[in-house]
């Protein structure tokens, strides 16, 4: 064989005959999600994440998630039959849990877990979880109907008669759906149990990266067709990551106590409707002659009446 041929193009990796039995997504090449697999070569990568084995062990994940992040989550109970929070926050995700799990799999998938085989997979719990929230939060797992919704709404704010009234819409519904998903449940846990664990900070923090992106080019559309702009020294960044980080925070809220109000289910209004109306109201100005070209800070200042370093009595 001649040594300087030019080689030719790599094989495709076939996928395994019973990957093709799998309900969507699991059928899917599933290589591009996970990435905490344990291989050393991206061949066997993709490979293992088109193994049929790969894809009970998420199985199982996706379903103990369900199980115990809710709504409607199964709670273990104490003596006087009271609900009880368990200490280990993730402690149902525990490999021995996941492989246990495997059993309970429909019969299109493999049906016996077990923690040597799944450590052959994934070859710390960190691992595992952290791919199991890179599948959970993948676009082809967003509920039915989301991105038709996504297009309407997106629509409606960039030229809809009612901004306001849209804007209160889509952030209740946002909110609403949010607090129901278990992936959504199960990234908010997992952002309390994270620190120090750099491999599940990572999965979260190119999570959010992905996620965000799109609503910036949602919030870069609007900003421009209502003529608007960023007051000086804010940028879309800021914006998107106020906007998320509201959204998390009611979100946990309606969840730990249902009672607050921040979601108004009779209503269809959420405190988040107010506080994206606050937001843009506040980060944002007219782009034409209009607009005072004063940052937030200077705005403020303006509004109340009170200068930086002076005190509301005028006795500096």
């Amino acid at each position: 064989m001649d040594a300087t041929a030019t080689p030719g193009p790599a094989k495709a990796l076939e996928p395994h005959p019973r990957k093709r039995h799998l309900p969507f997504p699991y059928d899917q090449d599933l290589s591009p999600v996970l990435r905490h697999l344990n291989r050393r070569t991206a061949a066997g990568r993709r490979r293992l994440a088109n193994d049929p084995h790969t894809a009970a062990y998420l199985a199982a994940g996706m379903r103990l998630v369900e199980q115990h992040l809710g709504p409607g989550a199964a709670r273990a109970t104490s003596v006087r039959g009271r609900y009880r929070v368990e200490r280990a926050v993730l402690a149902f995700l525990s490999q021995r849990a996941v492989a246990g799990e495997v059993a309970n799999n429909p019969s299109v998938f493999p049906r016996r877990g077990v923690v040597s085989t799944l450590r052959t997979q994934w070859r710390t719990q960190s691992d595992y979880v952290a791919d199991l929230i890179n599948f959970a939060m993948w676009p082809v797992n967003y509920r039915p109907g989301y991105v038709e919704r996504r297009a309407v709404d997106t629509e409606r704010l960039v030229t809809g008669d009612d901004f306001v009234r849209t804007v209160h819409e889509t952030a209740y519904r946002h909110t609403a759906e949010g607090a129901r998903t278990p992936s959504v449940r199960l990234s908010l846990a997992l952002m309390a149990v994270a620190d120090g664990d750099d491999t599940v900070q990572r999965a979260l923090a190119d999570t959010y990266r992905g996620y965000l992106s799109s609503w910036k080019e949602l919030y870069a559309d609007v900003i421009e067709a209502r003529n608007l702009r960023l007051r000086p020294g804010l940028t879309l960044d800021d914006l998107a990551n106020a906007l998320s980080a509201a959204t998390d925070g009611i979100i946990l809220r309606s969840i730990g106590d249902p009672g607050s109000g921040v979601l108004d289910h009779d209503r269809c209004r959420s405190l988040m409707g107010t506080v994206s109306l606050a937001l843009i109201h506040g980060f944002l100005e007219p782009a034409d002659d209009a607009g005072e070209g004063l940052t937030l800070e200077q705005a403020v200042e303006a509004r109340t009446g009170i200068r930086r370093g002076v005190r509301p009595d005028g006795a500096g």
